[in-house]
């Protein structure tokens, strides 16, 4: 699928897959609009890419974890014609597992994946939905589909982005835009150090660049994969897994209880 050129909107963007993203976008001829806390490493990126691509580069220093700053990007989404692709890669995780952490930082990691995630997601569907073009890509995480193996308030911040995904897409179909749910395994960001944790301690063969992730993804999306999963060899693995939930939707809701589930009182 071919995206128009425009205006990329990407949050998260002052490092990790944000500037990534930043800088695959700007050498494809976008113009950017570069959200994060961080406005003084925007300004930095903003100017190399500016001095590299010849893009036009807006920054917007922004908390989204506080309302009134995810109000004022979803306003930009809304009413600024030039945004044809969203990438919506805030994000944070917590230090430590599920059990060891505050209300205040279960707080805090809801409020930026998933509120904040949301919220900007379907500001952007909206838009594109009223103009009939765009795409929005959201950034989410191989443990939607693992939430064994990591912490749980993380993995399932991702597992709503994915689901939150589905149902954008469904509705993009009809209405001129797309949606991409970008599922990174273990990635070399500076999410792991501010978290705590030492990417370091995986096996090599488990991390992957986050130029190659991103690299991956944009194929996906260029191809107009709804998910892409640049870990996974095995494409037929997420095609059985995808089709087996498709399969149960029929049988979700009924009037009966399942005969598993009543009571034989003959026995």
């Amino acid at each position: 699928m071919t995206i128009p050129t425009g205006t990329a909107l990407i949050t998260g963007a002052s490092t990790g897959l944000g500037a990534v993203y930043a800088d695959r976008l700007a050498k494809r001829g976008h113009d950017l609009i570069l959200v994060a806390r961080n406005g003084a490493q925007m300004e930095e990126l903003a100017a190399k890419l500016r001095a590299d691509y010849g893009v036009a580069v807006d920054v917007i220093a922004a908390d989204l974890t506080k309302s009134g700053d995810v109000t004022r990007i979803e306003q930009r989404l809304t009413d600024d014609d030039a945004i044809t692709l969203f990438v919506n890669n805030a994000g944070m995780s917590l230090n430590g597992g599920t059990l060891e952490n505050s209300a205040a930082e279960i707080e805090t990691i809801i409020a930026l994946n998933i509120t904040a995630a949301a919220r900007l997601a379907i500001a952007a569907g909206k838009a594109f939905g009223a103009r009939g073009k765009g795409a929005i890509v959201n950034i989410a995480s191989v443990l939607a589909l693992a939430p064994e193996q990591f912490e749980g308030v993380y993995s399932g911040s991702k597992a709503f982005l994915l689901n939150l995904s589905h149902a954008l897409a469904a509705n993009g179909r009809d209405k001129g835009f797309h949606v991409q749910a970008v599922l990174p395994g273990a990635t070399r960001t500076e999410i792991w150090e501010r978290s705590g944790k030492d990417i370091d301690a995986f096996p090599a063969e488990m991390v992957m660049s986050a130029g190659d992730l991103v690299d991956a993804a944009l194929l996906g999306l260029d191809r107009g994969e709804e998910v892409t999963i640049p870990p996974l060899a095995d494409e037929g693995q997420w095609k059985a897994y995808h089709a087996a939930r498709l399969a149960m939707g029929p049988n979700l809701s009924k009037r009966d209880v399942a005969a598993r589930y009543r009571v034989n009182e003959a026995v």
